[in-house]
């Protein structure tokens, strides 16, 4: 039967760029039908008054860890809350497939949760796995960390050429099966261990799909990131692909320097950034040496439970966070507990790693090493920053010409990064109507259709006859994000009524019964 919306007397931003302009917006079935004017009425229309409200198409997550979570009815709310109608996954080298998703469930069970479906060994499968379950879409870069694990194991070293080739089929027919480009995650493992001739390997199916490199850069960032671009314009220079930086964070005149650098060299780039200061990650990550997390569990555990071991952490490791760009001398009151999957230490989520030792009277590095081991590394952490900046300097790196929306959203936790609740709402809140970074029309442009654009995602990312009806409906002077670091899983408001291939997914701000994402399998069309 056919299903017929008309949202009457919007204001339209369209993502096409052009001027916001008021009229209707039909849709029919799956698809946009009309915009602007004054659409028909028809028999059975079910119609929505959004006068003083702004229509906009879908939002779409750039960078988000909803990978095995996004069956979660209550995640499925907090993106849609946002604006949100596409994610997109297996972000910074490790998630599900390729394989059977056992290394992405141990070593990255703190960001992107264990997923419910996937019992599968192909992109192909994972992909399957959304389709009609859940009322976003899902679109997937193939995760190079996974693809390493697949073919090295727990292997340290170089890979030989065998190694690369083999590597590089599970890349190809990753990409075949509908993922929109490869990413990695440079500073996790065993990404970290992949050099520069590795990661071109990979990216030669990449390339020759038009598809995407998306990296979470060597080096940390910040003061790093000229050494992290560096290989980023090495890696497009041997084989022609495109690139996008995942969760860009460094100083705006840093960053829009380095940018205007990497595109007289002649790199296609563009990248995400989140409106926030502080970041998200494994808690391991900063505080275990990389050959020790490269390990089974049980074993990092055995390490991390042996006094011997402990002492040599202590004395050749731990002082080496103290030089950390990211991180130095004061990172146990910079890092705060977001995640710890052991019940004797729930007491310590939203303490930082000072406050909680100190409440369990524990030396720091002892405290620290007992939670990993308890949690079986299970654990992430909110990570400030030694340099902090300004909404005012946020905005003119959200206003780059190469910026698309993304959250780096990690719902796991129960004091998570606000960011997983907040994003998309902050873009418009903060830096569209305080700030003025944004109209409603380049709004449209970063958080909807250049994303899609990018990454391949079809007739997506515009309000255009023809269309897929991904349709979001704003109020703009009630559109806030609401989480805070101190309370971080508030819903967003001023965004109620969301359409996802034209099934309306929410209404009044509540979920319906509908189920229309899918798994988007990449295309350049449709």
């Amino acid at each position: 039967m056919t299903t017929r919306h008309v949202l009457r007397n919007a204001t339209i931003a369209d993502g096409s760029g052009g001027p916001v302009r008021v009229g209707d917006v039909a849709i029919r079935d799956d698809r946009i039908e009309v915009v602007g004017g004054r659409a028909a009425s028809t028999p059975g229309d079910s119609e929505l008054d959004c006068t003083g409200r702004v229509v906009m198409p879908g939002f779409i997550d750039a960078h988000a860890h909803a990978d095995g979570l996004l069956f979660d009815e209550d995640v499925q709310l907090a993106l849609l809350r946002q604006g949100l109608t596409t994610v997109i996954g297996g972000q910074d080298g490790v998630s599900y497939a390729p394989g059977d998703g056992r290394y992405a469930s141990e070593y990255f069970a703190a960001l992107n949760g264990a997923h419910p479906a996937y019992r599968g060994t192909t992109v192909a499968d994972l992909l399957a796995t959304y389709d009609h379950a859940t009322r976003l879409n899902v679109a997937y870069v193939v995760p190079g960390g996974t693809v390493r694990y697949e073919v090295m194991g727990r292997a340290t070293g170089r890979a030989d050429g065998d190694e690369l080739r083999a590597m590089r089929e599970l890349v190809a027919a990753g990409i075949g099966d509908g993922a929109v480009g490869l990413s990695t995650g440079l500073d996790y493992v065993p990404g970290i261990f992949a050099d520069t001739a590795e990661i071109a390997a990979l990216c030669q199916p990449v390339a020759e799909a038009g598809a995407v490199y998306v990296t979470h850069m060597r080096g940390g960032y910040e003061a790093n990131s000229a050494a992290g671009l560096d290989e980023v314009a090495e890696i497009c220079r041997l084989t022609g692909v495109k690139a996008h930086i995942s969760h860009f964070h460094t100083g705006a005149d840093s960053l829009i320097d380095l940018v205007a650098s990497m595109r007289d060299r002649g790199v296609d780039l563009t990248f995400d950034a989140y409106p926030y200061i502080r970041g998200c990650t494994l808690l391991g990550m900063p505080l275990l040496p990389p050959e020790l997390a490269a390990r089974p569990v049980d074993e990092v555990v055995h390490v991390l439970t042996d006094p011997d071991e402990r002492g040599r952490l202590r004395t050749r490791w731990f002082p080496e966070l103290d030089h950390k760009a990211s991180l130095g001398p004061d990172w146990p009151g910079m890092i705060t507990l977001s995640h710890i999957a052991a019940p004797e230490y729930a007491w310590a989520h939203g303490l930082t790693l000072r406050e909680a030792s100190e409440r369990a009277g524990r030396d720091v590095i002892d405290f620290s090493l007992d939670l990993l081991a308890a949690s079986g590394l299970r654990a992430n952490a909110v990570m400030a920053v030694r340099y902090d900046r300004p909404d005012s300097e946020l905005a003119r790196i959200l206003s780059h010409d190469a910026h698309v929306g993304g959250s780096d959203g990690i719902f796991v936790g129960d004091h998570p990064h606000p960011r997983a609740y907040g994003t998309f709402a902050r873009y418009l809140a903060v830096f569209l109507r305080e700030l003025g970074a944004y109209t409603w029309a380049s709004a449209a442009v970063h958080l909807s259709a250049r994303p899609a654009d990018r990454f391949g995602l079809g007739q997506r990312g515009r309000l255009k006859p023809g269309y897929l009806a991904d349709v979001v409906v704003i109020d703009p002077e009630r559109v806030r994000d609401a989480a805070t670091y101190q309370s971080p899983v508030a819903l967003a408001t001023g965004i109620d009524d969301v359409f996802v291939a034209g099934r309306r997914v929410l209404a009044g701000g509540a979920l319906t019964a509908e189920l229309p994402g899918v798994g988007i399998r990449r295309s350049q069309k449709g």
